[in-house]
């Protein structure tokens, strides 16, 4: 029996799932954190300068010492920081919430905070009417709040430049454009993706189309120009739910999630109304594995619950989608990457 009962005692290994749910419940409080430490430029001093003393980190950030230290001493344990005793060393992790990082996070981190917590406090209001919890704390669609002030709609670009970039990493490596003299990338936000897609090209004659809001379009010129592409790219101010240019490719990066599958069909139904039969489209989206299988769209398709009318969806989804817009779905490209590429032809 005393054997038995040693066995029973020993059964739970690791932490008790109390404490596993209170992790969960508190994910907010961590969020916050590291947002401050972004913001404060903890971790672009960290980054750029290696370990630091907690005294010089406070001084130079403005923080207070006492709740600086009590800060790192919370958020080390998840990852974001080591320390030795009154010196600070970012992880890889935690680097990335420094400004100057090449794969920086830093523009999300603010973002989120400062555009998507609060309204997600309208979670029960999502879940219960099925409209936008955000609609309801901001008094209006999430979008017209965010072009409603250049500061948070460049905010919100180079955020999605730095989510994007950071996670496709490798997302083209290998991968061909199909044919066609003109690229148009529809809601180009900060122009990241048609800057990669044109980089890597064999065709330097090949031209392109920033296509995107008046309020955003111009968010696009810096990543062009830095790439050396201004001469190739067309800047187009426009909503893609009244008229696109004609191309002969569409590329839609991270776009069709935010949208419903009325508003997305409304999308596809413009560009195809742009398009020539032959026309191709590039969808570069999450696909939702089945079952239980983690992956990184199931946790963004919470933010598309609580803050926009869209979702996450299956490949089946996409294909239907497309057809219904009169595109058929070619082929669906896994990547290295959380990304697929979505090729489609114009019918």
């Amino acid at each position: 029996m005393t054997e038995i009962n040693e066995v029973n005692k020993n059964e739970h290994v690791g932490p008790p799932p109390s404490a596993a749910l209170l992790q969960i419940l508190g994910g907010f409080q961590v969020s916050q954190a590291a947002y401050v430490v972004a913001k404060l430029g903890v971790a672009t001093i960290l980054e750029q300068e290696g370990p630091t003393t907690l005294a010089t980190l406070a001084e130079r950030t403005g923080a207070r010492p006492e709740p600086l230290a009590r800060l790192v001493r919370s958020l080390a344990p998840l990852g974001l920081f080591s320390t030795d005793g009154d010196t600070v060393t970012a992880t890889s992790v935690g680097a990335l919430l420094s400004e100057k990082h090449p794969e920086s996070l830093y523009n999300a981190a603010l973002m989120w905070m400062e555009t998507h917590y609060l309204p997600f406090s309208e979670l029960l209001h999502s879940v219960t009417t099925g409209k936008p919890g955000a609609d309801k704390y901001l008094g209006e669609p999430f979008f017209d709040y965010l072009n409603g002030d250049p500061d948070r709609s460049a905010l919100f670009s180079r955020a999605m430049g730095d989510v994007s970039a950071g996670l496709r990493t490798g997302i083209f490596d290998g991968y061909r454009l199909p044919a066609g003299r003109t690229v148009a990338d529809i809601g180009a936000a900060d122009g990241s993706v048609l800057s990669e897609l044109l980089k890597r090209d064999a065709d330097p004659q090949r031209q392109g189309i920033v296509f995107d809001l008046p309020t955003t379009v111009a968010n696009a010129e810096p990543t062009l120009a830095a790439a050396g592409l201004t001469e190739r790219v067309e800047f187009v101010a426009g909503d893609f739910f009244d008229a696109v240019p004609s191309a002969d490719i569409y590329v839609l990066s991270h776009i069709l999630h935010d949208w419903d599958d009325e508003s997305s069909h409304r999308i596809l139904s413009t560009i195809a109304a742009a398009a020539t039969v032959g026309a191709r489209i590039l969808i570069i989206e999450g696909l939702v594995p089945p079952g239980d299988t983690p992956h990184l769209t199931k946790v963004l398709d919470l933010t598309m619950l609580g803050v926009l009318t869209g979702k996450e969806r299956t490949e089946e989804e996409f294909r239907s989608l497309l057809d219904s817009a009169g595109f058929s779905l070619d082929q669906t490209l896994a990547t290295a990457t959380p990304y697929s590429i979505l090729e489609a032809t114009k019918r």
